[in-house]
């Protein structure tokens, strides 16, 4: 971790329910500048929903979640939107890149989506693909490239606006364990580089190690908090 003691995000006794199923009882998590913090639980133990609520792409139904001192639930749907484009960034499990698009141009969206040049946007999506080991696949679609190779274009397009917060969901829960390393060193280096946050959603506690620090989430609640590494 950097040493920064920044309070980036915070989610306060969060509660979200779909239907008669809770998902989340009184989750409360801070995040700091800088750090990487693993969020471990079991299937359905609410870790995935409480990452959606903390990037505001799910509102709890009580609670709040703050990204430096502002409640995002006070935003209006585009704000979000907007905020979640340049200041947060997203790895998902199976990558969830464009299939239509090369790797460089879906490296590039984000940037695109904020108003940049294509030619700007693929350069600087190039250098992210160079930065994560990929620059080699930069004409080809995700169709056309490993498992290995299009997590790390996700990452790539994870990072490519500089983001404070990165939210990875079971980033690597589709590799074998060579892969899920390389890709997992490649995203904490690269949030390293750049200070960003990471948020890392896993069950694998061989996927925590890479953090700094780890919470664990059952029915709902955060259990306990490990500072580590």
């Amino acid at each position: 971790m950097t040493g920064a003691t920044e309070t980036v995000l915070e989610a306060v006794e969060l509660h979200k329910s779909f239907g008669e199923t809770t998902a989340l009882h009184g989750a409360s998590v801070t995040v700091r500048a800088g750090e990487v913090l693993a969020v471990l639980g079991p299937s359905g133990s609410g870790k995935s929903t409480l990452l959606h609520c903390m990037a505001g792409i799910l509102l709890p139904d009580a609670g709040t979640v703050s990204y430096r001192g502002i409640d995002l639930a006070a935003l209006a749907g585009h704000r979000r939107s907007a905020l979640r484009r340049d200041e947060f960034g997203f790895v998902f499990q199976f990558g969830q890149l464009v299939p239509e698009l090369s790797c460089v141009e879906n490296v590039a969206l984000p940037l695109r989506l904020a108003g940049q040049r294509r030619k700007a946007a693929e350069r600087i999506a190039r250098e992210w693909l160079a930065r994560l080991d990929v620059d080699t696949v930069a004409g080809k679609r995700p169709g056309e490239v490993s498992g290995g190779q299009g997590q790390r274009v996700a990452v790539a397009r994870a990072m490519v606006t500089r983001p404070k917060v990165v939210f990875a969901d079971e980033p690597t829960g589709a590799l074998d364990s060579l892969n899920s390393e390389r890709v997992l060193e490649l995203l904490v280096a690269a949030a390293r580089d750049t200070n960003a946050a990471v948020v890392l959603v896993t069950h694998e506690t061989r996927v925590a190690a890479f953090s700094d620090r780890d919470i664990t989430v059952r029915d709902g609640k955060v259990r306990q908090t490990e500072f580590s590494r």
